[in-house]
């Protein structure tokens, strides 16, 4: 592979449906991932996620020299070499690719349909000669979960050819594809495609695809345009004028997106049009929710919680934001909030999250302070005191309150919850620093709540009280000047843990902290000074003996890195509060909290193209990993940049 074509591999863009689907590949059109496709559908929105559609390989036939726009990798080989033609490619508004074959330009835009499992790819022909000159499409097609790979052995799929398309049915799921090209069904299977970052990640990588025939158009002699649809909803027409109104519904869209009114600020339009990706519909409960990340998170308890302020609340989302909390507040069970909504539609939520429910006070606090909507927030009263009174009582894995006021819980629970077998990789049974921070912002905003609706609320109070004096007693680390991660142990004999991680930053950043000055102070030099990179804050100091710099390779490999050094952008969120809260006078605050972004704002046109990746090495150059555009990493992001830098709140 040549560095062109590796670069272009390294580059990838997402677009989205609204519906947890997406149309993703790299900007060379080779899909590296068996995630990657023009039409991922959600068949049970947002989850029950399946590739229908990997690709559409186009060929330009001249007179009688083939010229193939693909790009695919197999055994040993990359074939064709289309990256050869391709002389642009722009992400917004639209994924689009300009290819030059022998004088014709070929200019290729994909969009997905709003709310629907539909992708439209319309393509551009300007310049072809007088001479014979076709195009010619050929759909590969497949019928799998987006976690899986199939093989042609193992799929079965039944066609129904049209003069201007193909019906295909597979296991119950119907694809249609649509075009005013001809159509020929000639079926083909195209074996052992290769996925190169599943082989890096230790995954299965091959799989095959089928080719069920080809579309083609005679194009010599004049400009022209046609188009392909392929949609999981039936019995609609196609034209190309519907095509041509389709996109300039999707700009309008784009460009009416709340948060926008009145802002000429390019990186915010930026996140902005990134967070509206992660906001979807959940069939199950006729409602919204959020997508932890993309290509393959569903919609979580604790991810969603964290992304609701600067997905919904900073942009003015506001129904959004009542739908989110109402579908997570509809499902608490024992106070607590699902930590994640299965990949099946059939699957119960599960439950296993210690700080999902806390968050849920807390963006719920937060959308009173953007919204002062007291009436709404009084119908989720009953589910903010099922939390808190199943806290102070116990509930399931070991989530009590103890006699000091603070909570402790089982293991793998907090947000640093990896685990390879039965090796918790980051042990945090115990007294969490930032579940407890979150425990007492949880009691204040009851406090703050309890008393606009007229409810009796003086035992929040007082044991708001006791947790913040036995939080400033237990958890400051005189020595270092900042947190202790984590007291484990009885009273009496707690060992406690000193390792410099930034959990400890939420005592400061959240609304409600019981912190002195001094304390959030050091916190904010400690965590600035062992854990703050250009791309957000390392999981673990880089001098610690646990310290791993590269997230890289196998899942095993990658766990062990996952909390223990490796970046989180989303983290850079509440680093930046915390700034500005503890330098509240500093002369050019606004222009210090920007240069803390620099990196992010380079890194936004990087990677997943338009948005902000999950992770990155804790090492320097600090290449991002995981998935390309995580939802938390937005919106921690946008808040603290409209919040804290921009100062509207």
């Amino acid at each position: 592979m040549n560095n062109a074509e590796h670069f272009g591999t390294e580059k990838e863009w997402i677009i989205t449906n609204g519906l947890g689907g997406y149309a993703s590949s790299t900007i060379v059109g080779m899909n590296t991932r068996k995630y990657h496709g023009l039409l991922i559908a959600s068949l049970a929105p947002p989850v029950e996620r399946k590739l229908l559609l990997s690709s559409l390989d186009e060929e330009l036939i001249i007179g009688t020299e083939f010229h193939k726009l693909a790009v695919h990798r197999y055994p040993g080989q990359v074939h064709p070499h289309g990256y050869e033609f391709l002389e642009n490619f722009t992400a917004h508004p639209f994924p689009t690719f300009e290819y030059r074959v022998n004088g014709i330009k070929i200019t290729k835009q994909i969009t997905m349909v709003h709310g629907e499992n539909t992708t439209i790819v319309r393509y551009d022909i300007k310049g072809p000669p007088e001479e014979k000159c076709v195009l010619r499409i050929l759909p590969l097609v497949n019928n799998r979960s987006i976690h899986h790979l199939s093989s042609s052995a193992g799929l079965s799929i039944a066609q129904e050819a049209m003069e201007t398309g193909t019906e295909l049915q597979s296991n119950g799921t119907d694809l249609r594809l649509c075009s005013d090209m001809q159509y020929r069904a000639d079926e083909h299977w195209y074996y052992n495609f290769e996925y190169e970052l599943e082989l890096e990640r230790g995954y299965p990588y091959r799989e095959d695809n089928l080719d069920p025939g080809y579309f083609e158009l005679e194009i010599e002699g004049k400009d022209t345009s046609c188009f392909i649809v392929a949609s999981t909803e039936p019995g609609k027409k196609w034209d190309m004028q519907k095509v041509q109104e389709l996109f300039e519904d999707e700009i309008i869209r784009q460009r009416s997106l709340p948060g926008k009114e009145g802002r000429e600020d390019t990186f915010l339009e930026k996140l902005i049009l990134a967070g509206d990706t992660f906001i979807v519909n959940r069939r199950s409960t006729t409602s919204r929710s959020i997508i932890a990340g993309y290509h393959w998170f569903g919609d979580w308890g604790r991810d969603t919680m964290i992304s609701l302020p600067g997905l919904t609340l900073v942009t003015g989302r506001f129904d959004d934001a009542r739908s989110i909390l109402s579908t997570f507040a509809a499902n608490c069970k024992d106070g607590l909030i699902p930590n994640n909504f299965p990949e099946s539609a059939e699957e119960t939520p599960i439950y296993n999250t210690v700080d999902a429910s806390l968050w849920f006070i807390h963006a719920l606090g937060k959308y009173l302070e953007y919204t002062d909507d007291i009436e709404f927030v009084s119908t989720l009263w009953p589910t903010v005191e099922s939390i808190l009174d199943n806290y102070r009582e116990g509930t399931s894995f070991g989530i009590r309150m103890d006699d000091d006021g603070l909570i402790e819980h089982a293991g793998q629970l907090t947000w640093m919850d990896a685990k390879i077998g039965d090796w918790e990789v980051t042990p945090r049974s115990g007294k969490a620093c930032e579940i407890n921070a979150l425990w007492y912002n949880a009691l204040m905003y009851a406090v703050i709540i309890g008393e606009r609706i007229g409810s009796d609320n003086l035992n929040h109070r007082d044991v708001a009280e006791l947790a913040g004096n036995s939080f400033r007693e237990k958890f400051w680390n005189e020595e270092n000047g900042c947190l202790y991660d984590l007291i484990s142990g009885s009273s009496g004999d707690e060992w406690k843990d000193s390792a410099i991680r930034p959990n400890q930053i939420f005592a400061v950043s959240l609304p409600h902290t019981m912190l002195t000055e001094e304390m959030a102070g050091g916190i904010v030099d400690t965590v600035g000074r062992e854990l703050l990179t250009p791309y957000g804050l390392r999981t673990l100091s880089s001098h610690d003996s646990q310290y791993v710099g590269r997230y890289r390779g196998n899942t095993e490999q990658r766990d062990s890195a996952y909390h223990n050094g490796t970046v989180w952008p989303w983290l850079l969120g509440p680093y930046i509060t915390a700034c500005s809260k503890v330098n509240k006078d500093m002369p050019a605050l606004e222009d210090k909290l920007r240069a803390l972004l620099q990196g992010i704002g380079e890194h936004i046109d990087d990677a997943g193209i338009g948005t902000i990746s999950e992770v990155f090495d804790g090492d320097s150059p600090h290449a991002p990993g995981g998935c390309i555009s995580q939802a938390w990493s937005v919106a921690e992001i946008m808040r603290c940049y409209v919040e804290d830098i921009l100062s509207i709140r």
